[in-house]
């Protein structure tokens, strides 16, 4: 299971202690047995915390999930709030992005303007002696 949801067991292991899902029922042979909706929730889980979602957030979440439908406006909160923060990111991230594509071009037009050749163009034995004089 851990590993269709993108995580390690250690993982797996870990929300469970920590209260992030509840314990699951096992097979004659011992092993964990997970329904469909057990693999949802830990999809959502893991894509939470791949967007940076703090544990406790998650753990807040978690325990206002397990109240059911009362709990719907202050789940829908924490989840615009993290929508919020995800949408900030992008936003950084796509600056970065621009800067070093920006960079990038910048350093090619001085390499042409020098003259300097693509690595493809070099043959493998220029290329071994470039880097054995680095």
């Amino acid at each position: 299971m851990a590993q269709r949801c993108g995580m390690t067991a250690h993982t797996l292991r870990y929300y469970e202690r920590v209260g992030l899902i509840q314990p699951v029922g096992r097979a004659n042979n011992g092993h964990r047995r997970y329904s469909d909706e057990d693999e949802a929730w830990l999809n959502f889980l893991h894509c939470m915390r791949a967007t940076n979602m703090p544990i406790r957030e998650m753990q807040r979440y978690a325990a206002l999930r397990e109240s059911g439908e009362a709990s719907s406006l202050e789940r829908r909160r924490i989840l615009e709030e993290h929508r919020t923060v995800i949408a900030e990111q992008i936003n950084a991230l796509e600056k970065a992005h621009n800067l070093l594509n920006h960079k990038i071009e910048n350093y090619r037009a001085i390499e042409e303007r020098l003259g300097v050749r693509k690595p493809a163009e070099y043959s493998a034995e220029r290329v071994a002696e470039l880097v054995t004089a680095m």
